[in-house]
């Protein structure tokens, strides 16, 4: 490749070679993970700069792999207008970790998404791994680089798009995948110093008339913006975007007027090659053309062109003098940099009441549907005065989703948690766990909560089928079932014809819990499970999922055996008992939970209007759900408490 001396950027395409190595032996599991559980859904990719190149990238992949349609934003998109995030799975894309806007835009997806929310760093320590790590329930995905970019993004670009084309390209792995060195990639036919070597001549003419029109294959969007971007950042040259048809409705006048003025490169793929060489043939002689012909917009072509592009930008910073890697930042540019926007935007206000919208949403009263009814409205006022007069001596919550994260079934719940249940029992209040899981959940409260505490807290496991103390271990039962049998041939046989089941586990008598591809939702999956019951006759009413999982409950089992085991042996009436769960509407697994007339939801409220409400914040979900409402208890030491302030 031709040198461009000692300058910043010469050094950072240097290294090119070295962060490609790198990022093919880089784990992407995880990453792979996150894009699984979301090939259902369209997604949202946020990023600045460089950034939103990798976020650019991300969509067009995910389009192209899954058929959902997905959109790249910047921070301000996001800031703006939070409500993009409301139904998509979100990506951030950050290579510090340190730019304002990104963080910004963290804390209004996460607040206003219903869906998962991940980040992509290349720094562990950074303010947004931080601000990500206390926001909660956001996944992280940390990819250090070792040498820091200068005024462009070069390496951590070249990183973080490699790690997300080899995401979803070693998904199918009977495609073609990307080359072990940098060496083996091409332009067209031609390697890619060939490529830039080629067009000289282009670059000398395009530094003369100061100007560059780039025109582009849709599916190649990620390259022309990308070039657009380091071309403008860097004050190098005054660039137009424009994809190949669009060009055609109007921007030819240059062309006609202003021919002295343009220069054109086109970014183009086999399937428009004919479209372009036809264009081509009808522009004027005397203006520059250069082409960046590639065979497709498959993971190699993309990663091709991002690094193409990149030694043009060398090539014209040579000629200009300029070093793209440190152009001369000037002072007031660095202060518009680090504007904190949270003191400047206005944050978006909720049009309707946070509890008012989550019901209309479970009920399935979704825009355009009226959603200012009369009995909906009296229904939330009347359970919450009714929920603030009321005097409880016991509170039962589910378990993952609502003392721990869904995301980190391993781990036990937060210290803030403990802490709130240790108050709980140690004030005489009667507390239950219910769960869909087993030993695991008692053994994990046992890691970390002292025996006198234990032994005064009631858990139900497999859904309440099996009830005791938590300081008393599992015993395996004996009996069988032949409705559960039944059920595991079915689940054993969809496993043969491909479904996604990751594994599965028979709890006899009490239930069959199947495990799908993690990250996988499971909505979808208790479709395909019901419809499997149900052909071979049995009952579905017991087919329940919580986020990780679907459970098929033996008759007779179900979360709301914890409250009655409560009821006959402590004799609290039934309405001095308040339910806590995170999946309220059936089939979620806390329906028959939420069912109890004194319940709160931490995530999907149940559709009943006069219970199962989820009060907290609209931001607040799950785990922090969880915490707020354990906030607003107004506790004694007589094993009684009520729930004040909750309409502040």
């Amino acid at each position: 490749m031709t040198s461009l001396g000692e300058s910043k950027y010469s050094q950072e395409m240097d290294l090119l070679q070295d962060t490609y190595a790198g990022a093919m032996l880089e784990d992407v599991r995880d990453l792979q993970k996150a894009i699984v559980g979301a090939s259902e859904a369209s997604l949202i990719g946020v990023g600045s700069g460089g950034s939103f190149t990798v976020a650019s990238l991300l969509c067009n992949l995910h389009e192209a792999y899954t058929g959902r349609v997905s959109r790249p934003s910047t921070p301000l998109e996001i800031i703006c207008n939070p409500t993009l995030a409301a139904s998509s799975p979100v990506f951030l894309v950050s290579a510090e970790g340190k730019n304002p806007d990104v963080i910004e835009a963290l804390r209004r997806a996460r607040r206003h998404s219903a869906r998962p929310v991940h980040v992509i760093v290349n720094r562990a320590d950074c303010p947004l791994v931080l601000e990500a790590d206390a926001l909660g329930d956001v996944k992280s995905h940390c990819y250090e680089l070792a040498n820091k970019d200068g005024y462009l993004a070069t390496n951590s670009l070249l990183l973080d798009s490699i790690l997300v084309a080899r995401a979803y390209s070693e998904l199918n792995p009977q495609l073609e995948q990307l080359p072990r060195t940098i060496s083996e990639l091409k332009i067209g036919d031609a390697s890619i110093e060939e490529w830039v070597n080629d067009g000289k001549k282009f670059v000398e003419a395009c530094v003369l008339r100061g100007t560059l029109t780039i025109v582009y294959s849709p599916l190649l969007k990620p390259i022309a913006a990308d070039l657009e971007s380091k071309l403008s950042e860097a004050a190098l040259l005054h660039v137009q975007l424009v994809d190949l048809r669009s060009y055609a409705h109007g921007r030819h006048l240059w062309l006609a007027n202003r021919p002295d003025d343009c220069a054109i490169l086109a970014i183009t793929d086999r399937a428009l090659s004919g479209l372009w060489d036809a264009m081509k043939d009808l522009f004027p002689a005397q203006v520059p053309v250069y082409t960046m012909r590639l065979h497709g917009a498959s993971p190699n072509d993309l990663i091709s062109g991002l690094i193409a592009q990149m030694h043009l930008v060398g090539e014209i910073g040579k000629l200009l003098k300029i070093d793209p890697g440190k152009p001369g930042a000037s002072d007031f540019g660095r202060k518009l940099y680090y504007l904190n926007l949270s003191d400047h935007i206005e944050k978006p206000h909720d049009h309707q009441h946070k509890a008012i919208s989550s019901k209309y949403d479970t009920i399935g009263a979704l825009w355009p549907s009226n959603r200012d009814h009369g009995p909906v409205n009296r229904a939330e006022k009347e359970f919450i005065q009714d929920l603030e007069s009321k005097i409880f001596k016991c509170i039962v919550f589910d378990y993952d989703g609502t003392l721990c994260s869904s995301q980190r079934r391993d781990a036990p719940p937060d210290a803030a948690i403990l802490r709130h249940l240790t108050r709980l029992v140690e004030a005489g209040v009667h507390v239950g766990i219910a769960s869909g899981r087993g030993d695991s959940v008692q053994q994990c409260l046992e890691s970390c909560l002292p025996a006198e505490i234990l032994e005064k807290i009631t858990i139900g496991l497999y859904n309440g089928g099996w009830i005791s103390k938590a300081d008393k271990s599992v015993m395996p039962s004996g009996q069988t079932s032949e409705f559960l049998s039944h059920v595991t041939r079915i689940i054993v046989r969809l496993k043969g014809l491909g479904i996604p089941i990751d594994s599965y586990k028979v709890n006899p008598p009490y239930q069959v819990s199947i495990r799908f591809r993690e990250g996988l939702s499971t909505d979808k999956m208790w479709f395909v499970v019901a419809d499997a019951l149900r052909q071979d006759g049995l009952d579905t009413t017991g087919l329940v999922k919580s986020k990780h999982s679907v459970d098929v409950l033996a008759p007779g089992i179900n979360k709301s055996r914890v409250i009655a085991d409560i009821v006959q042996k402590t004799h609290i009436h039934p309405y001095e008992i308040i339910t806590v769960g995170d999946q309220g509407a059936w089939p979620g697994n806390d329906f028959a939970l939420l069912e109890h007339k004194y319940s709160l939801s931490v995530d999907v409220p149940s559709r009943r209007l006069d219970r199962g409400w989820k009060l907290a914040p609209t931001h607040l979900r799950d785990v922090d759900a969880t915490l707020w409402y354990l906030q607003k208890i107004d506790l004694d030491l007589q094993g009684l408490f009520r729930f004040v302030a909750i309409r502040d």
